[in-house]
């Protein structure tokens, strides 16, 4: 289950949603026997027909009959078949039909079909009268087809009219039973002469979006009290269940009927709840709640008297509990999105349902002398006396039920009877608060305020209009509509923001109840508004409509999906999923949209630069999308499997939820909106969707991680593997997760130069990342076989490839102990890179405990430290250096001290815990990895150093340097690092924002740098390099803290293409750890000529934060992260800014390769008008 993502599921069908407010159009003999999975009142979960007793109108509300007809009935001579193929499947599938005749495809092309969570249908107009053979196919997530088994399906068409079919897959040899959908007075079948009009009029049934998702039991009148034989044997099993989740189920067991499993969910959201147990109350009720409202937990009589005013009451005390948990300031996003799932299923509390005697109308329908004694006590039996006494979710099904017969047929029931009843049921709708969107909104009508009614009229106007128009509306109504819903949306929003008081009366509640219910169904409404949306754009062309309309420059055609998707975007915002990151979206996206296209942007070409823009903003939408889906896949499938085993819940059902949440969703339609204009993009752009970090050629067997940790490799995996990664933080060791490994294909972007690009250069790995749907596809076909990969500037290719003739780049190395394979570390200066021999030797340290920047050299403060102490020297000189083109290599360097090697031996002889640590680095060097012993080992030394305290002379000296409450950042300088032949990028810690005036949490910093030493990842690292564990032996970097505007990382090397003309630069907001930890997103990168000074943009900036130091606030080695918005950014804005900035990196980054003799990996960052390098190290090669 955790394997779906929006991405997987945009590659199926989208189907009509079947949540609040939403029509369904399919029209049902109340009386035939009809198994369909999408009508209410069906058991979904059977094969065999059951008893459908109650229509389905084809309209949400009453306004709209008039505007939204009965399907039309097939013309004649066309046979209108609604077919359903009763089956699910896995994740990432959909299923198609393919036929003998032109509408199935001709065999050839499939038919798709839409996905219900009880099965797939499909709607079909056919030649009246022909023989027609088809089957059933399930395409899978790489487009692979699975037929079913057997002969081709059969059937035999009538002349005309228009029917239902119900089929079961891999039953080819089954009876095809074709099911009329048209009426007669006595409920069977009867002939379709196309003109009974009155009988399309009074199938106008209106019926609720409540009952719509019904899965219980269907309806049944009854003359006398049979609730209780109606009642099916329910179990439980409690196994492995504990806390929440098993005081629920135990709760249901004796709660037979609704207001006490109401009452059971009261007990759940206890005020009393910790944080931690809060988000699974709410995830534990909102299941259980859906599950009461469709019918899939059913309710029961339990021989007691009580009124919907009990259930209208706990249900006020639910809703408190709700609205005081969302106005906490503690509140997280993911439990704002769980309580938006309870609040439909809570029934209302207005005065008129929590009186002593609510619902009382009925009582006088079932006494009236107008209609037969029979209908009487149907009324009396199914009706009056079950809401009277055990009110449930069954009485709005029985209800719209019996509205159905007695509409049927015209003229059977008198008009003031029906009129009354009529009434009810609205009374009724309105207390379980199923109403369409059009009646809800219209109960808040009084209570809005100038603004508010004027728009709400001009949002009902727009939707009738575009209900009028039903699917010939244009792009412009749609995105006219959906501005309205929003600003009405705001409206709503803000009046809820101000909170619910304590003394708030009753009536202000319930009134805050609908105004809830509104704002979430027109979130709802916005869903089905997208829709259509990207209907219309796919019938005019699509992407490929919008690249063509590109060519011309003209940008018109793509200002009204723009449009849309900021609209979409400001929906998640309102429904308080990431605020922030929203409106940083919607502003990026207006800006691009207003901004439009020059024909040239600086010295580029404009159309280029426009879809670079865009494409970073469309990015780093659809990761917002991601994580929403994420987020869902992380709160429900757990708790749905294990509640829906507890409480008897078909599987079908629990397998099914976490997709039904996510494509029921407005977020499923911004995924597939952004998937359209991303596919547009990169056609404008000619890109693949690859991206190469590494470059290279290698063979070996293709295989799927979640992420590049240590044994996600079987052990029965043998020779050269190629990974397919689907998520990476930056900071993995590539061969430390398997010495066999030769390539890496990772499904999210990355920073070229982030830590792990670096890593994986220097381990000579192929490294590409690839972010379309399309060729993700066609990776998987590939699981598990021996392929060849191919990675160049010029474009990815992956093929199959032979066993026996493998790449020399797929090299073996053994790391389960020290390892046979070495590789040479030198210095930047072509000196041995193990400086020091004796780890526990303090040579060179001063007698005040500290070496000044300018002093430090590798023997005493590392390889790192030594090459800051050599650019500060270069910085005093730099003024007076340029460029071919005139352009200032100047730079300057924070400043800073050195805490040298043997620091750390001298704390833990203070300590006396040398030996302790001598044995446990003795035991590190042969430590395995399967049983966990190097783990443990690891964690005990880190424990044992970072309980370390640096000498009280290194702190007073750091004070003496840097007086006041200057901002220090401390930094690793390892033996074992920013060598020729082993980088250790980001292997080893630094701690930002710290203070030697705050002498505990400066101590804290040193002795975590030093225990980064002893990592995981940094031992496997150096097994991997040939170097001893004794060998290694850490320096503490201790500089000034800059709060830089941007952050940099240069290589003077052209990593994917190895030209030496250019510098290529990855540039982010803020501080530099956002580059280098390979946060999801990717950084403006640009390349900039050594000697002619051109620059090309490669790609803009999409990280949705940037982390800064703020100095207000303590000196407690955090950071800031602040939410960006790129539309303010000048490096994306202003063409003349980022060519001035990128000539002056390049000048930097080329003058301190001739200086150090090599190519350099430089780490720096801007501030105001001055450029800083923080770092240098030879460049992997």
């Amino acid at each position: 289950m955790d394997s779906i993502s929006l991405r997987s599921l945009q590659s199926q069908v989208l189907v009509r949603k079947q949540h609040r407010f939403l029509p369904n159009t399919a029209i049902f003999n109340p009386r035939i026997s009809y198994p369909f999975l999408f009508p209410p009142g069906i058991n979904r979960h059977r094969k065999h027909s059951l008893p459908l007793v109650f229509a389905v109108s084809s309209t949400p509300t009453r306004e709209e009959k008039k505007k939204m007809k009965v399907k039309p009935k097939s013309g004649r001579g066309k046979v209108g078949l609604n077919v359903c193929l009763d089956h699910q499947v896995e994740f990432g599938q959909h299923v198609a039909i393919l036929g003998s005749t032109k509408e199935l495809g001709s065999w050839k092309k499939q038919v798709p079909m839409n996905w219900t969570e009880g099965g797939w249908v499909c709607d079909l107009e056919l030649k009246g009268g022909e023989s027609v053979e088809f089957k059933f196919v399930i395409v899978g997530k790489d487009k692979s087809v699975v037929w079913e088994g057997g002969d081709n399906r059969v059937l035999t068409l009538p002349e005309g009219g228009s029917f239902g079919m119900v089929c079961h897959w891999n039953s080819t040899g089954e009876t095809l039973e074709l099911l009329p959908l048209s009426l007669d007075e006595s409920g069977d079948r009867v002939e379709d002469d196309g003109h009974d009009e009155s009988t399309a009029d009074a199938l106008e049934v209106e019926t609720s979006p409540f009952v719509r998702q019904w899965q219980g039991r269907p309806a049944s009148f009854m003359r006398s009290n049979e609730h209780h034989n109606r009642e099916v044997e329910r179990k439980w099993d409690t196994t492995g269940l504990e806390g929440l989740p098993l005081k629920l189920v135990e709760g249901d067991k004796s709660a037979r009927n609704w207001w006490k499993k109401l009452e059971v969910v009261r007990e759940q959201l206890d005020g009393s709840l910790q944080s931690g147990e809060r988000l699974e109350a709410l995830i534990c009720s909102a299941i259980y709640l859906k599950w009461i409202n469709t019918g899939q937990i059913p309710c029961f009589e339990d021989g007691g008297h009580h009124r919907p005013n009990r259930h209208a009451e706990i249900s006020r005390h639910i809703f408190r509990e709700l609205e005081r948990i969302s106005s906490r300031n503690d509140t997280s996003s993911q439990e704002v999105l769980v309580i938006r799932k309870i609040h439909p299923c809570l029934p209302s509390f207005k005065a008129e349902f929590t009186a002593s005697v609510p619902l009382t109308r009925i009582r006088d329908i079932a006494h009236r002398n107008d209609i037969p004694h029979d209908l009487k006590q149907e009324i009396k039996h199914t009706i009056q006396n079950k809401l009277h006494r055990n009110a449930g979710p069954e009485d709005l099904v029985s209800t719209e039920a019996m509205l159905a017969r007695v509409t049927r047929n015209p003229g059977e029931y008198s008009e003031a009877f029906l009129e009354q009843f009529k009434i009810f049921h609205q009374e009724l709708k309105d207390f379980f608060n199923a109403g369409s969107l059009t009646e809800q909104l219209e109960s808040i009508r009084e209570s809005l305020d100038e603004r508010g009614v004027s728009a709400l009229a001009m949002f009902l106007e727009c939707k009738k209009s575009l209900d009028a128009a039903e699917e010939s509306s244009s792009v412009l109504d749609l995105n006219k509509t959906m501005r309205s819903l929003s600003a009405l949306r705001e409206v709503i929003v803000k009046g809820l923001e101000s909170g619910l008081r304590n003394d708030a009366p009753d009536a202000a509640i319930a009134m805050r109840q609908k105004w809830r219910l509104c704002e979430i169904g027109l979130e709802d409404y916005s869903f089905v508004l997208l829709s259509r949306l990207l209907n219309t754009l796919e019938t005019m062309g699509g992407a490929n409509w919008l690249v063509d309309n590109l060519e011309s420059s003209n940008t018109g055609s793509w200002n009204n999906p723009l449009g849309g998707l900021i609209v979409a975007v400001h929906q998640l915002s309102l429904s308080g999923w990431k605020p922030e990151e929203c409106a940083a979206i919607e502003n990026e996206l207006t800006a691009w949209k207003e901004k439009g296209l020059f024909e040239k942007e600086g010295s580029e070409d404009g159309k280029k630069i426009w879809a670079l823009r865009l494409k970073a903003t469309l990015d780093r939408t659809r990761r917002l999308t991601e994580e929403y889906s994420e987020a869902l896949l992380q709160i429900f499938p757990q708790k749905v499997q294990m509640l829906g085993k507890a409480l008897g819940i078909p599987e079908n059902s629990i397998r099914t939820y976490a997709e039904a949440e996510i494509r029921a969703g407005v977020i499923f339609q911004v995924s597939k909106l952004c998937t359209l204009l991303l596919k547009a993009v990169r056609k404008v752009l000619d890109s693949q969707g690859w991206d190469v970090l590494v470059p290279g050629v290698v063979s070996g067997t293709l295989f799927q991680v979640e992420n590049i940790v240590p044994g996600s490799l079987p052990s029965s995996l043998k020779g050269p593997v190629i990974l397919v990664v689907n998520k990476a933080d930056g900071d993995e060791e590539v061969t430390a997760a398997g010495s066999n490994i030769a390539g890496v294909i990772l499904l999210q972007e990355l920073p070229h130069l982030s830590h792990l690009g670096v890593r994986a250069r220097q381990e000579k790995v192929v490294f590409v990342t690839c972010e379309d749907e399309e060729n993700v596809s066609d990776i998987q076909k590939f699981a598990g076989k021996y392929v060849r990969l191919e990675a160049s500037s010029s474009g990815v290719n992956i093929s199959p490839s032979s066993l026996d003739n493998h790449d020399a780049d797929s090299v073996v190395k053994n790391l389960s102990t020290n390892g046979s394979s070495t590789v040479e570390v030198r210095g930047p200066d072509g000196s041995s890179g193990l400086a020091v021999k004796a780890p526990y030797s303090n040579q060179g340290s001063s007698s005040a405990g500290i070496i000044l920047l300018a002093d430090a050299d590798a023997p005493t403060s590392g390889a790192k430290a030594a090459a800051c102490g050599r650019l500060a020297s270069l910085a005093a000189v730099s003024d007076k250096v340029y460029s071919d083109q005139g352009v200032p290599a100047s730079f300057r360097v924070p400043a800073g001290v050195v805490i040298p090697f043997g620091s750390m031996e001298l704390a833990l002889e203070q300590n006396k815990s040398k030996e302790t640590f001598l044995s446990l680095l003795e035991k590190i060097e042969t430590a395995g990895l399967e049983d966990g012993e190097l783990d443990k080992l690891c964690h005990q030394l880190q424990q044992l150093i970072s309980s370390l305290q640096p000498p009280k002379d290194i702190i007073d000296s750091i004070m003496r340097v840097f007086p006041g409450n200057t901002r220090l950042i401390v930094r690793s300088s390892a033996n074992v690092e920013d060598l020729a032949g082993m980088s250790a990028a980001g292997l080893y810690e630094s701690i930002p924002n710290v203070s030697p005036s705050n002498p505990t949490v400066f101590s804290s910093a040193v002795s975590q740098v030093w225990a980064s030493l002893y990592t995981r990842r940094a031992v496997l690292s150096r097994r991997a390099a040939g170097v001893s564990q004794k060998d290694a032996t850490m320096a503490v970097l201790v500089q000034e803290m800059l709060s830089p505007d941007l952050s940099f990382v240069l290589h003077t090397l052209s990593p994917t293409d190895h030209d030496r003309n250019y510098v290529e630069a990855e540039i982010a907001s803020g501080l530099g750890e956002t580059l280098a930890s390979g946060t999801r997103g990717t950084p403006w990168r640009v390349s900039s000529g050594k000697f002619d000074g051109l620059v090309k943009t490669l790609a803009f900036a999409n990280f949705s934060e940037e982390m800064v130091v703020s100095g207000a606030g303590p000196a407690d080695g955090e950071v800031i992260r602040l939410t960006v918005d790129y539309s303010k950014k000048p490096l994306t804005v202003d063409p003349i800014f980022r060519q001035q900035l990128s000539q002056r990196l390049c000048a930097v980054g080329f003058f301190l390769e001739r200086k150090f003799g090599c190519p350099q990996d430089v780490e720096g960052c801007v501030l105001g008008k001055d450029i800083y390098v923080v770092q240098t190290r030879p460049q992997p090669q």
